[in-house]
């Protein structure tokens, strides 16, 4: 049986594996056959507006198996409690509804990321970190398809000061060894969130840094996920290699697009997605924005606007990535990355 606010319809457990030999290449897992999968959505930058309760029936009406919010919940000091209830009433009080703070309520001024773990709690299982600043968790915890890396570089915390994420620290030494982790338990798909963007069409610079964003390439991380940017924007899978040793931002080299289609093979680089309109108004987007090469779509206050949520359906062979617009809303996104 799951841990508490696993839906059994979603996750299932199958067969082992059939083990299939290829000759050179050795044996791997046949993933079509053990008919896991694991559901779920994700949307930042929130609130507790009219926005914010449409977002909350789409993802009651998705029924996924956990939700991770990006980030900027209520926009409003003293009232975490009326955003969790709000949460609560939608989803249900024993939802896994898992949080990574924004920058509103990392520092306090806009409510505080502490009150609201204690009204949204952790509902996964095994879960690794400091719940709300820096986790990471497998989905299912037993014989897992999804690792959830949950980081907070880039945003000011009390007193101003940031996390230390630079190259070498000890912050980038735990993102780097839960990554790593993932690959050496063979589980099949690594998804990293943060609030804040690097790439984006908006009006933000890369807050988290250039190097960690390259580091996060550089290991073939499936999804980045981030809220920030009141916009959607998704990014081709990008890639480092010889002929692109490092992704510059502000700056589109071809040779750092692994594939710009929307079917996609896993390993060959990261997506890059913004959700940052899980409630709030649409901000502009810039279609001559000079990272624009790297997008695949986009959606803002001047281009196809929408609320809505990310919606990812995972199985040991694939990620099937849609964003689901809430109510009046008629943009929306698809694509899918394979073995």
């Amino acid at each position: 049986m799951f841990a508490m606010g696993f839906r059994k319809s979603s996750i299932r457990v199958g067969l082992a594996a059939v083990l299939f030999c290829l000759g050179m290449t050795g044996c791997q897992p046949a993933p079509e056959s053990d008919g896991r999968s694991v559901h779920f959505t994700a949307a930042g930058d929130i609130g507790v507006g009219k926005g914010a309760t449409r977002v909350l029936d789409v993802i009651a009406d998705l029924k996924p198996d956990l939700n991770i919010a990006l980030g900027d919940l209520s926009y409003e000091a003293g009232i975490e409690e009326k955003f969790c209830d709000m949460v609560k009433e939608k989803l249900g009080k024993e939802f896994p509804y898992q949080l990574i703070t924004g920058n509103h309520e990392s520092d306090g001024h806009d409510g505080d990321i502490e009150n609201f773990v204690k009204c949204l709690p952790n509902r996964l299982p095994g879960l690794q970190g400091e719940y709300g600043t820096q986790w990471y968790a497998d989905v299912p915890r037993e014989n897992p398809l999804v690792r959830f890396v949950m980081v907070s570089p880039g945003i000011d915390f009390h007193g101003g000061e940031r996390l230390d994420y630079s190259e070498g620290s000890e912050r980038w030494r735990w993102t780097e060894a839960a990554i790593d982790g993932a690959r050496d338990a063979n589980i099949p798909w690594t998804v990293v969130g943060m609030h804040a963007s690097c790439f984006s069409m908006g009006h933000y610079e890369c807050e988290p840094g250039a190097p960690l964003i390259n580091m996060l390439v550089s290991k073939k991380v499936d999804l980045v996920l981030s809220g920030h940017e009141h916009v959607y924007q998704r990014t081709h899978q990008l890639n480092v290699n010889d002929s692109c040793p490092r992704l510059v931002p502000g700056k589109v080299a071809g040779s750092c697009v692994a594939d710009d289609d929307d079917e996609m093979k896993e390993g060959q680089g990261t997506v890059f997605i913004t959700n940052g309109v899980g409630g709030v108004s649409p901000n502009e987007v810039s279609d001559n924005d000079s990272e624009a090469g790297y997008f695949a779509v986009w959606s803002g206050k001047n281009r196809d606007p929408a609320q809505g949520t990310l919606d990812v359906r995972a199985t040991a062979s694939k990620l099937d990535v849609r964003f689901v617009p809430a109510e009046g809303f008629s943009f929306t996104d698809n694509f899918l990355l394979e073995k």
